[in-house]
């Protein structure tokens, strides 16, 4: 909870007055505490704080550029927070949005088939025998089933184009879910009984049809566009649509497949889609205030401590501070927790 410029073992050490990192070291690696539960209990104090019925849950990945090879899960991979393949770690992450806050309430490693298929690998890094492959989409669904068998409820799911499961949807229980597809997605029009192009339906949205709105407000306040919406065609139950986002200044165009059980507003379509920006918004203050990017861990159980403690040292600043004295055992902990 400092202000240093850097945070690891041996900067925290020494801010804290300790001559060496071993006691951040043994917290990290060998002390008797669950990360699992505690990620489990900042959901819970997430909720209870920034509840709300119509809550959309997030869904997104970042990296962190790491060297060597022997820090679990690194390997040469795209990463967004470079923006070009880096030797890199990569995680997943659930966000729970709300029109009160926001803040991240689990993650997930992305564990690569490299590692995966090398035993003796994973064991030092300290993964199970166990370990199996899992794609990303599969880790957003892991997280979003923990987060409704633990009994919390969101109105809608979000997620970017590598986050399209369907199960995700399903195992919700009918949660409404928002998903970003390439511009070459392949789509079934009510007007044209056939697979057709996004970008072609696009070009065919008439005029009329488009309307200015916020997709929320941003540091420079309102991000205004022009949104239209195309119904498609599935024989399955439930409303599915194209959302469409155009760029009012340069005409860019970014496409959102939408599934609810019934019909809904543009408006409300729109907003989902603008709580995808949420998550960024976790990551920066994830990274700048509690060094989530910042660990120099190789194994599963320092980092998946690390990661932990920094989400749930970002999500308390969300939460209204005449309560966070009262109710959960998260806070009253951290009000006292020193090392």
């Amino acid at each position: 909870m400092s202000d240093l410029p850097r945070k690891n073992c041996w900067t925290i050490a020494e801010w804290a007055g300790d001559r060496t990192p071993d006691g951040m070291q043994h917290l990290l690696g060998r002390a008797k505490w669950d990360a699992d539960q505690v990620r489990d209990e900042v959901g819970d104090y997430v909720v209870e704080h920034l509840h709300d019925d119509e809550a959309v849950l997030v869904v997104d990945e970042t990296g962190d550029v790491k060297k060597g090879t022997d820090t679990v899960g690194v390997q040469r991979q795209y990463t967004g927070t470079a923006g070009r393949i880096e030797n890199a770690q990569v995680a997943v992450y659930l966000v729970y949005a709300g029109r009160r806050g926001h803040a991240a309430v689990d993650r997930e490693l992305c564990v690569p088939r490299s590692w995966t298929s090398d035993p003796d690998r994973c064991r030092a890094a300290g993964l199970g025998d166990d370990t199996e492959f899992a794609t990303k989409p599969e880790m957003a669904a892991r997280m979003v089933t923990r987060f409704l068998d633990a009994g919390h409820r969101a109105a809608w799911g979000a997620g970017d184009e590598v986050r399209r499961h369907p199960e995700v949807a399903h195992r919700a229980g009918g949660t409404r879910h928002r998903l970003r597809p390439r511009g070459g997605l392949l789509a079934r029009s009510h007007h044209r009984r056939r697979e057709v192009c996004a970008d072609m339906l696009a070009r065919k949205v008439p005029k009329r049809a488009w309307q200015k709105l916020s997709a929320g407000a941003g540091a420079k306040g309102h991000r205004f566009y022009d949104w239209a919406v195309i119904d498609l065609t599935d024989p399955r139950p439930g409303s599915r649509q194209l959302l469409i986002r155009r760029n009012r200044s340069t005409g860019e165009r970014a496409y959102y497949r939408c599934y609810s059980p019934a019909a809904v507003p543009l408006t409300t379509l729109v907003r989902v889609a603008g709580s995808r920006w949420r998550v960024e918004e976790s990551f920066q203050s994830g990274k700048g205030l509690a060094a989530l990017d910042e660990h120099q861990v190789r194994r599963y159980r320092s980092w998946s401590r690390w990661v932990t403690l920094a989400i749930a040292r970002a999500c308390l600043p969300r939460c209204p501070p005449r309560e966070r004295t009262r109710g959960s055992s998260l806070a009253r902990r951290a009000d006292t927790a020193h090392l």
